[in-house]
């Protein structure tokens, strides 16, 4: 039978493809992507002129004009195309609701629970901007502080258009919309800075505003408390010294324990109900864990006391 994969949401298993995969937009521009986790994100900021349908996105610089949209428009950093190859275009959020797209095919720009899922698998808003930033200081100015790219997300400080249609905040600010908006004139965005490691959350951004915008692939993240509840699942999390597993369907399952490098340090085979797992040789701390059956793969976090 054929495997089905479920994640819990805010829990995944935190996996990283760095292997080079492309997607192509409308207007021939390729992307570089990276698989976090169960998500797989473009791994630059979108630059398209054209929605999916063909259909030109408007490319607004007068200050005044963009100040009275309510549908999608882009612009450049300053007016600046030389800006795009490496920094994208900047959108309003008018442009990420469009119906017609501006993700490649098969993409879609995330929403405020995809970035949180994001954020959550490196540890939370208050250090996941360190490891979504591309180090050093080629493209971020000293001190581009905590920064890892440890993931291969590549965070650029693209600036962005503010709420007066001024552009702020080039190469020390990177700000992305999310897909949910948080009120008639606002939605959920994301900030990343140069003297921080922290990312920004909120939902106070003016849809008229410029930011960047990061796509994420369909069905990505998948969600089935059920599955997890009814089929395999382990406790306790945290445990200190055992976990027990427990299969409602009886069937051989294999375990595997990932320490936060990558390394496999469990590896078992089960076989009955409620099995006994020791988890004593394992050091105090974080740990990732792979349930896997004929039927479904469950990942998860794993707490050693």
């Amino acid at each position: 039978m054929k495997k089905s994969h479920f994640i819990i949401a805010g829990l995944a298993f935190l996996t990283i493809n760095n292997q080079a995969q492309t997607v192509t937009d409308i207007d021939g521009n390729v992307y570089n992507t990276v698989t976090i986790g169960a998500q797989e994100w473009l791994k630059e900021n979108l630059k398209v002129i054209h929605y999916n349908n063909g259909d030109e996105i408007p490319n607004v610089s007068s200050s005044t004009v963009w100040l009275g949209l309510s549908t999608g428009a882009y612009c450049n950093y300053e007016n600046n195309a030389g800006l795009v190859f490496t920094y994208g275009s900047l959108y309003n959020w008018f442009a990420v609701n469009d119906s017609r797209c501006i993700c490649p095919t098969g993409w879609h720009v995330a929403t405020d629970e995809e970035w949180t899922i994001l954020t959550d698998l490196l540890g939370g808003e208050a250090v996941a901007g360190g490891k979504l930033k591309e180090a050093g200081t080629l493209h971020w100015p000293s001190p581009n502080t905590g920064a890892t790219n440890e993931v291969g997300f590549t965070a650029l400080g693209g600036g962005y258009r503010s709420n007066a249609a001024t552009y702020i905040g080039f190469g020390g600010i990177g700000s992305w919309w999310c897909s949910t908006e948080s009120s008639p004139t606002n939605a959920w965005g994301r900030g990343v800075f140069n003297d921080a490691v922290n990312v920004d959350r909120g939902g106070y951004y003016e849809k008229m505003m410029g930011f960047s915008v990061r796509c994420i692939k369909d069905e990505t993240t998948g969600i089935n408390d059920n599955k997890f509840k009814n089929d395999i699942r382990f406790f306790p999390n945290p445990a200190k010294e055992r976990i027990y597993l427990n299969n409602s369907e009886n069937q051989i399952i294999s375990v595997e324990i990932y320490n936060l490098v990558g390394e496999c340090v469990l590896k078992k085979n089960i076989f009955n109900n409620n099995t006994e797992i020791n988890i004593n040789s394992l050091l105090k701390g974080l740990y990732l864990i792979e349930l896997t059956s004929e039927n479904c793969t469950v990942q998860s976090k794993l707490i050693k006391e």
